[in-house]
């Protein structure tokens, strides 16, 4: 059991059959009245966040999140394949589970499965892909006075502003939290 006087950010633990994680805390002690402490949590599963005060005397069960790495082999309508590569066992992901930075993901690429007792809530991709770029105009010389981006359609059908000098058929590296480009691979 874990105490509300005993929050640290990064801490997960359940409530009211939900799987929070602390992404806030501060203990305040006010000049009158008890102390208490004020947390922004984020529930794990729906991602949600929301500000709650608690009693530093509350108690709350701890919730272990399994975060494991498996790869993605590939899909079928609307179930996503993971392998373990371990055990070389298969999981399939339901379409809703997937964020939307999932979409610049390939097959053959490693992900962080994330569960709770042993449901299946969040697919973390790698902070950074390389793709391949498969449309997008060719650049116009000499416009390169200001910082002018043009779309390009890179080889998982995902979308993402490019700078002018990236052509067709180039590898580039992508932030998948921002959906930015980042550089040439």
């Amino acid at each position: 059991m874990l105490s509300a006087g005993d929050f640290r950010n990064g801490l997960t633990f359940e409530q009211d059959g939900n799987v929070f994680q602390i992404i806030e805390f501060q203990h305040v002690k006010p000049g009158k009245g008890a102390a208490f402490v004020r947390t922004k949590i984020k529930n794990a599963i729906t991602g949600a966040v929301v500000e709650r005060t608690y009693n530093p005397t509350d108690k709350f069960p701890v919730a272990y999140i399994e975060r494991k790495d498996m790869e993605y082999l590939y899909n079928e309508g609307d179930l996503y394949y993971f392998m373990d590569p371990e055990t070389y066992e298969q999981l399939p992901v339901g379409k809703d589970v997937l964020s939307d930075n999932f979409k610049f993901v390939k097959e053959n690429v490693t992900c962080k499965i994330c569960s709770y007792k042993g449901n299946v809530f969040g697919v973390e991709p790698p902070l950074f892909v390389e793709l391949e770029i498969t449309e997008t105009e060719p650049g116009i010389k000499g416009d390169t006075v200001n910082n002018s981006y043009k779309p390009a359609k890179l080889e998982t059908g995902a979308e993402v502003k490019v700078p002018l000098f990236v052509n067709e058929g180039e590898k580039i590296r992508i932030d998948t939290r921002t959906g930015e480009y980042l550089e040439r691979a």
